[in-house]
């Protein structure tokens, strides 16, 4: 069953300037990180171009239309593969094996990690600044990823939506991992590959970073007040 999440006061929507807004100059001293698309690179694609031959048309027509997004988003929420793998049977038990390819091979879906986001997430850990991880992903597939990916011990705490019974972009989920890890909104950055997960933490009071590279991340997060090397001082 879903972990029932207490629902704190909501904060005040009226101010112009909203902390973690574009024009909030607070300084922030906790970084939260996304996983897939931040510091792990996840894609179905990895495994579906093989399973499909290199037949792209054919791949995107599937995850269109069978695996879709959608379909995906509820097993981050808690729903098993088996109970997602039944869903889809009545329509498509001609593409069973693809289907069930998603749970049973999930791994082969991660090319790797993202390394310069690894790179300023050791920087931060060096420099004794909290990390902290906040993924949509499901409860059945993360557990084997700390085997796999070294930096996953160096996080001071993980929220993972599977065992929270809610994903991304429900505050609910951010009130989670603040709670848990005492964390003051307006002391953090939240940095995620998705837009409107990045504004839904700057509507809680963190500071949201839409992650599109690494570089692009260090200078967000050096104008924020973290300590990360940008630019020349990189060298």
């Amino acid at each position: 069953m879903p972990r029932r999440i207490e629902t704190p006061r909501r904060l005040s929507a009226t101010s112009l300037e909203q902390p973690g807004s574009p024009a909030d100059h607070s300084r922030r001293t906790i970084a939260i990180f996304d996983l897939g698309g931040v510091l792990i690179d996840w894609n179905p694609r990895h495994l579906y171009r093989k399973l499909f031959d290199g037949d792209d048309a054919a791949m995107e027509q599937f995850l269109a239309t069978v695996c879709t997004t959608e379909w995906n988003k509820k097993q981050d929420a808690g729903r098993s593969f088996a109970e997602a793998t039944r869903e889809l049977l009545p329509r498509h038990a001609d593409k069973i094996e693809l289907i069930e390819a998603f749970g049973k091979r999930f791994d082969e879906m991660i090319s790797g990690a993202i390394a310069g986001t690894v790179d300023v997430l050791a920087e931060l850990k060096s420099r004794a600044v909290p990390v902290y991880a906040l993924s949509n992903w499901s409860a059945e597939t993360f557990p084997p990823q700390y085997g796999r990916f070294a930096f996953l011990s160096w996080f001071d705490g993980i929220v993972i939506s599977g065992t929270e019974g809610v994903i991304k972009p429900d505050l609910r989920i951010f009130r989670a991992l603040c709670d848990r890890y005492r964390i003051a909104p307006e002391t953090a950055v939240f940095i995620d590959d998705v837009a409107e997960n990045a504004a839904a933490a700057t509507s809680l009071g963190l500071r949201g970073i839409h992650f599109r590279s690494p570089e692009q991340l260090r200078r967000e997060l050096a104008a924020a007040g973290l300590p990360v090397a940008t630019g020349a001082r990189m060298a």
